[in-house]
């Protein structure tokens, strides 16, 4: 389910495209090519059938070896249905944009990295129509950058690791270093990698270290683009807390409701859908009237 670090994890390679293609290479160790031109795509994969679907973020990378479709999904939990979301996502991409697809995978969790990592195999045993094998990045393989140089150095880098690594008796460290790293860059950046770490540490402890090293540059809080950030986690958050509502309730939650919501990004319409939540018998209850 969306959240606001779910949010945060993908859209830093959207602030910093190359980050990505770094990542692949100094991470994984993939020999990606060297890009001479990144472009962030739609993210919408719906076709005229009424089925949503939608990659988290979406870039295409032009290099000296021919065109590259980089397909970022930020993973919260394993969740068996990306089995078949994910090869759908890589096979409808080719067919539209006739360029290699990649798909990478980020999550703050251990036990996540190691199951996105699994291939994914369609077909006959031993002779696999179709074979899924995602790039993922996660805490046992970002590096943790903890100290001011190398942060300064490669600040986006430095964000994912604090997002990654957050938590834990290294978190201050960490964060010491990204807040001096930010100082280094344009406010604008620096306010949106700021809320983007804020949203991905669930640690509140680390969280209030981070708005207390951040309290010195009150400017990266009262900047609109930091604004405009913590608006969609807003958002994100009353969708989450719609479908959970339900959840909890024992209410099924069909695709096509799940879908809806996540698709509205009216908080006062959201509101009024987590408000019936609470007594909906069944999900479809939620757009009642409407």
């Amino acid at each position: 389910m969306v959240g606001s670090s779910h949010e945060a994890l993908h859209r830093i390679f959207q602030k910093d495209p190359e980050l990505l293609t770094r990542a692949l290479q100094r991470v994984l160790h993939v020999p990606f090519p060297r890009p001479t031109e990144i472009a962030a795509l739609n993210v919408d994969l719906t076709e005229i059938e009424p089925v949503e679907r939608r990659v988290d973020t979406l870039l295409r990378a032009e290099t000296d070896e021919g065109t590259y479709l980089l397909v970022v999904e930020s993973q919260g939990k394993a969740d068996e249905r990306k089995r078949g979301s994910w090869p759908y996502y890589l096979s409808y991409l080719y067919e539209k944009y006739r360029c290699e697809p990649v798909l990478i995978v980020i999550t703050q969790s251990s036990s996540t990295a190691k199951w996105a990592s699994r291939p994914i195999r369609l077909g006959l045993p031993g002779w696999h129509s179709l074979t899924v094998r995602p790039l993922v990045l996660g805490p046992d393989n970002v590096p943790v950058i903890a100290d001011e140089k190398q942060a300064e150095a490669d600040p986006t880098l430095a964000v994912l690791s604090a997002m990654t690594h957050g938590r834990g008796p290294g978190a201050m460290a960490i964060l010491e270093s990204l807040a001096s790293a930010l100082r280094t860059i344009d406010s604008d950046s620096a306010a949106v990698f700021a809320q983007f770490v804020d949203s991905c540490l669930a640690d509140p402890q680390a969280k209030q270290m981070w708005r207390d090293l951040m309290t010195a540059v009150q400017y990266f809080w009262r900047h609109p683009l930091a604004e405009q950030v913590r608006e969609e986690g807003r958002v994100q958050e009353r969708q989450e807390m719609t479908l959970r509502v339900l959840e909890w309730r024992g209410v099924p939650v069909p695709d096509a409701v799940r879908e809806r919501v996540m698709a509205c990004a009216d908080l006062d319409q959201l509101e009024v859908w987590a408000q019936r939540a609470v007594h909906a018998a069944d999900a479809a209850e939620l757009f009642a009237d409407e």
